[in-house]
């Protein structure tokens, strides 16, 4: 197995909490990766405010410029269609990039783009969202990282809290973004890549990527409860406003008393903070929450803060997992929720 790399040498175990605040780290052991330099931090605040000009920038012309999309983008036979040419460079899920073209957020060859379907080549076509260029990975990159509670996964946040890719120096310089999110509170197994086909694929819950978490409520779970986890609970889905009901779920109890349950739990979709609501719902809040496994890949060999790249058999282990696996005909009801994937 590759040798973690790590932001620091300051984690504690499991339940280490990541700093509010980023700062440089104190020598680490050879082959790990070392914490940002003033240089580094100063460099990374100066790309954000470029990031957070461009988004003004894209804004301002999207007010001024009406959509003019040409005939040649609306014939399929000239390639592939654009929301799924922007999720699989890593823009965001095809849902989210279908809303960013509704928007006004993507210009094709200077053209700004506001409507579906549209076909590109990505070989030939100047594509610009939010004021960057579309590029694509000449090599894709993964990553797994164990992250500590306290650290978001979204990538773009102005609030200048911990993220996620900023515990990851990779060598390569990819611009990775997290395959799936967990919340702020949550820890464990976070997989990051430039992939954006597989990254879809795997938060698909069409395609069956399990993830399996170890959780610890307040209080003794009484079986009756556990039952109706198994069976699925009904959760509100604020975007449709409408409630409905959760898949099954697996679960296994590895300690149980007066005044705490530990239990694994298997999930195949990923509502928003979903097994925090299901057990709330219950009565039993959560008190810890760590993603354990990803479809095949186990949480082994890392401590909180650290990364490794993932192995070539590894990957084809994750592909081949959402190629072969079982495909179920989607819950329409929930979909709109699933690809958030924030336990």
């Amino acid at each position: 197995m590759p040798r973690p790399k790590s932001q620091g040498s300051d984690s504690k175990g499991p339940d280490s909490k990541a700093p509010e605040a980023r700062r440089p780290g104190s020598p680490t052991p050879q082959g790990w990766s070392r914490a940002g330099t003033p240089e580094e931090e100063n460099l990374e605040r100066s790309k954000r405010a470029e990031r957070a000009e461009a988004r003004r920038a894209s804004e301002s012309t999207a007010e001024r410029a009406p959509a003019t999309t040409p005939d040649e983008l609306k014939d399929a036979a000239r390639g592939e269609r654009l929301q799924k040419v922007l999720a699989e460079a890593g823009v965001a899920s095809r849902r989210a990039c279908e809303a960013l073209i509704e928007a006004g957020e993507v210009t094709v060859n200077g053209h700004l783009v506001t409507e579906l379907p549209l076909w590109v080549d990505r070989t030939r076509d100047h594509i610009i969202v939010r004021g960057t260029r579309l590029r694509f990975p000449e090599h894709f990159t993964y990553v797994m990282l164990y992250k500590p509670r306290g650290v978001i996964t979204t990538n773009d946040d102005p609030e200048g809290r911990t993220r996620a890719i900023d515990l990851i120096k990779h060598p390569s310089r990819a611009r990775l973004f997290p395959i799936g999110r967990l919340d702020q509170e949550t820890s464990g197994l976070l997989l990051l890549t430039n992939d954006g086909e597989l990254a879809n694929r795997l938060m698909h819950p069409r395609h069956g990527a399990q993830k399996f978490y170890e959780v610890t409520v307040k209080g003794a779970v009484e079986e009756s409860a556990l039952e109706k986890l198994r069976k699925g609970l009904f959760l509100f889905d604020r975007r449709r406003g409408t409630a409905s009901r959760t898949q099954g779920a697996k679960l296994e109890i590895i300690r149980r008393d007066r005044d705490r349950t530990r239990f694994r739990l298997e999930l195949s979709e990923g509502r928003n903070r979903q097994i925090r609501r299901m057990l709330a719902q219950m009565g039993h809040p959560v008190r810890k929450l760590r993603r354990v496994q990803m479809g095949p890949l186990k949480l082994r060999g890392l401590q909180p803060g650290q990364w490794r790249d993932l192995l070539p058999e590894e990957v084809k282990l994750l592909k081949k997992a959402v190629k072969g696996g079982k495909r179920r005909a989607p819950n329409r009801k929930s979909e709109s929720e699933s690809s958030g994937d924030r336990m």
